[in-house]
């Protein structure tokens, strides 16, 4: 008689990110002394950009929030400057997607503010914004920005009602939204879009989830479960699904999983704990990591998103003794790739007033550029204008790569875009996707003569430090003065760099262009 033996092998499932770990900022890397806010509203009461941090503050008459460069880490000035123009206390603000000086704010005196954060930052206090959008009769809890659209932005508030904003105009005030969304019977708690802007998800005070068209507002699904309350709800990128975070039928804290196709079941439920705290999802596109952080908790887990079953994989979690009050995201364009960065928290810890900044890091011996976890990423410029997202035209973000010298979109966009409206007359009969040679070659001589004539005319005006003229630039007398000098110089290396790289990539495009005219061209 034979035995046949049985080999036993654990399930082990390769991932990259398994053995990621957050790394929070020494404490001279941390904000120290910011009045945080008090409110109760369920809120991230932060927002972050590569150049600035904003936070929501504890202000006497009316509402305010702190701008400070997010190199400027330490001890803040109690007396430092504000944005406070709204008569309520401040709900939420965004920073603008494609404009790192732009900053959306709502409040509880019922309005938007849009403001213009000065270059060098906040030197004084600002009490002037850029727009005011009055539509909303109740105070206003939450804002976002569309994802790919350049100045349209959506407001809800405690009057249950979704707006739709065109910054696009020249008024100031700004009474008329462009569109109305009535579909929640009661307080709108969480809006999530999909990457290309298409779709908009909500959650509701009524526990549904629903999911409509961003652009005309039309319900497409509602969903709700019987053993999940939904609080917070967020698409995850193009991968179809939905995820809510919420509390079970015994108030145990939970989050579900949805198909965008169909809200009628969850396709998964998991059970996180006890605490009473909302949690927040953060979702990375890049790397398909979902971030779960409560308010109240001093711990962040994360999981790894799978199109296939079980859809949602536990990695680790972040463990703290100082609980946050909220969560502020760095965009991916403002992270270290040099360290193997790939998300970045700033936790509001308002039992110590600071602001700290916690990474996530991937752990690599290579200190080169890891490409495998930096995929193509969403760059700061938009891929339509707000009169084209109006009008029907839908598109992707457009994307940019991370690694360091090159930093430029490698789809083209702006360059195709460009080029569309004067290139199709100029198509070759036969392929219509080759430009005539003749035409390239006219084009591209003009663009040599402006260039020379703009380099000349350049090189006759006073030589220029940081966009400033040197027979007006004093050196520094502080060392305030001295880093701020140094940023900017950084800042504009940094776009320097940027203008050569788009020159370099507009050059190989017009080479090609002509490469593929020749030898598509019958010979003579």
């Amino acid at each position: 008689m034979t035995v046949s033996k049985m080999t036993w092998r654990p399930q082990y499932r390769s991932s990259k990110f398994r053995h990621v770990f957050g790394k929070p900022a020494a404490k001279e890397g941390c904000f120290d002394g910011v009045p945080i806010t008090r409110s109760v509203q369920d809120n991230s009461f932060c927002a972050a950009n590569p150049r600035f941090l904003a936070i929501i503050t504890e202000c006497a008459g009316g509402g305010a929030f702190l701008v400070l460069s997010v190199h400027h880490t330490g001890k803040v000035d109690p007396h430092q400057p504000r944005v406070s123009g709204h008569k309520g206390n401040v709900l939420d603000v965004k920073w603008n997607p494609f404009n790192d000086f732009c900053i959306a704010s709502c409040s509880e005196d019922t309005t938007v503010k849009v403001w213009e954060i000065p270059h060098h930052g906040v030197l004084r206090t600002i009490t002037t914004p850029w727009k005011e959008l009055q539509g909303h009769s109740r105070r206003v809890g939450l804002i976002e920005w569309h994802p790919t659209a350049n100045n349209i932005l959506f407001s809800t508030a405690y009057d249950y009602q979704i707006m739709i904003w065109n910054l696009n105009c020249p008024e100031q005030v700004i009474k008329n939204p462009v569109r109305t969304i009535s579909h929640h019977p009661d307080v709108v708690l969480s809006m999530s879009f999909n990457t290309d802007g298409t779709l908009l998800a909500t959650s509701c005070k009524d526990r549904k989830v629903r999911l409509m068209e961003a652009r005309s507002g039309s319900l497409l699904q509602e969903g709700s479960c019987k053993v999940h309350k939904a609080s917070k709800a967020l698409i995850l990128g193009n991968t179809k699904m939905l995820v809510t975070s919420g509390t079970s039928r015994w108030n145990d804290r939970q989050i579900a999983l949805w198909d965008l196709d169909d809200l009628s079941v969850p396709l998964l439920q998991e059970n996180l704990d006890g605490s009473s705290g909302v949690l927040f999802p953060f979702y990375d596109p890049d790397t398909h990591m979902l971030y779960l952080a409560g308010k109240g908790d001093g711990n962040i887990r994360y999981y790894e998103i799978s199109s296939e079953k079980p859809y949602l994989h536990y990695l680790t979690e972040y463990r703290s003794p100082l609980p946050q009050k909220g969560m502020g995201v760095m965009p991916k364009r403002g992270l270290d790739v040099c360290s193997c960065e790939v998300f970045r928290f700033y936790r509001l810890v308002t039992i110590k007033s600071f602001i700290e900044p916690l990474s996530m890091i991937v752990p690599r011996r290579s200190e080169n550029y890891q490409e495998d976890i930096y995929p193509m990423t969403a760059s700061n410029r938009p891929a339509l204008t707000a009169d084209e997202w109006l009008s029907g035209i839908d598109k992707g973000p457009v994307l940019m790569s991370l690694k360091p010298g090159s930093r430029v979109e490698e789809s083209f966009p702006d360059l195709s875009k460009d080029l569309e409206n004067s290139l199709d007359s100029h198509r070759a009969p036969g392929r219509p996707d080759m430009l005539q040679l003749s035409y390239i070659q006219d084009q591209l001589a003009p663009k040599e003569h402006n260039e020379d004539s703009a380099s000349s005319e350049n090189s006759s005006r006073l030589p220029l430090s940081n966009g400033e003229d040197l027979a007006f630039c004093s050196p520094p007398k502080t060392e305030n003065e001295l880093r701020v000098k140094f940023h900017k110089q950084q800042e504009e290396i940094r776009r320097l760099r940027e203008l050569l790289n788009q020159r370099d990539v507009r050059i190989k495009q017009l080479e090609l262009e002509i490469k593929n005219t020749k030898n598509t061209q019958p010979p003579c």
